[in-house]
């Protein structure tokens, strides 16, 4: 069975293009400037690398997945994208600011991420994220569990996401020797595209779930869950993903 995480960017644009459009106000709060040179970890296929670059900052993005990074650079053959292990950069005092929207918590050796964003910044560069918080997702993962548990037992593939609290991830990114200036957890229900949403949103970030079953299984799966979550999170003709966010800015001093 495959470890790593395996990504369809023509899913991800087609009906995720939520996941940078809620990032464009973090874009606000990093504020980049003319001439700054930024690292947009978890660059995915590049808008919001895009954005930073139209404010005229020299803007490089990273991404761990060959899909995504292939995506990016057709997208946006000006700029420049890297393939890369985010827990094994080696950027050294090269960067002004590192950017990260919605991928440090598939980063799951966070420690070493955090010494690579340290690492990577100057003197008195900062590190501005979002990534998902202690709680994202409570009712899709219990609703996975559950279906799964019929099929697999406990057998369940491992969770291959990291959700941390505000105290965990800062004593983190405190623990490489940056300093946290702010940090704030909230609810952001997320509405999905259309009556398929939840099982494109599975399809998208929980396949992993999936590989134990045959592919005779994996359809009835996806629907099961998919009418586990009906009474809580179809609202209105739509479906609304229970996400919690972490949204935290530091500095190196």
């Amino acid at each position: 069975m495959r470890t790593e995480k395996h990504w369809d960017p023509e899913l991800y644009e087609a009906r995720h293009s939520f996941v940078w459009q809620l990032g464009q106000d973090l874009i606000q709060v990093l504020d980049p400037q003319r001439g700054e040179r930024v690292l947009d970890l978890g660059c995915g296929t590049g808008q919001l690398t895009a954005e930073i670059a139209e404010r005229g900052a020299d803007v490089t993005g990273i991404d761990a997945s060959p899909e995504m990074i292939g995506q990016a650079r057709q997208n946006y053959p000006h700029l420049k994208f890297v393939l890369g292990d985010s827990a094994k950069m080696h950027f050294e005092a090269e960067f002004d600011a590192v950017f990260s929207n919605a991928a440090l918590h598939w980063m799951l050796q966070a420690s070493a991420v955090a010494s690579g964003i340290a690492r990577a910044l100057k003197k008195g560069g900062r590190l501005v994220a979002e990534l998902g918080g202690k709680g994202n997702i409570s009712h899709i993962e219990q609703a996975i569990e559950v279906v799964l548990h019929r099929y697999l037992g406990e057998g369940i593939p491992a969770k291959r996401t990291f959700f941390p609290s505000v105290s965990e991830y800062s004593t983190i990114l405190e623990s490489e020797g940056l300093e946290v200036r702010s940090v704030q957890l909230f609810d952001r229900p997320t509405k999905l595209s259309g009556e398929a949403g939840m099982k494109d949103w599975l399809r998208q970030f929980a396949a992993y779930y999936f590989e134990p079953l045959p592919p005779r299984d994996q359809e009835t799966a996806l629907e099961n869950i998919a009418e586990e979550l009906r009474p809580r999170l179809f609202h209105g003709g739509n479906w609304v993903a229970d996400y919690r966010r972490l949204r935290i800015v530091a500095v190196k001093p």
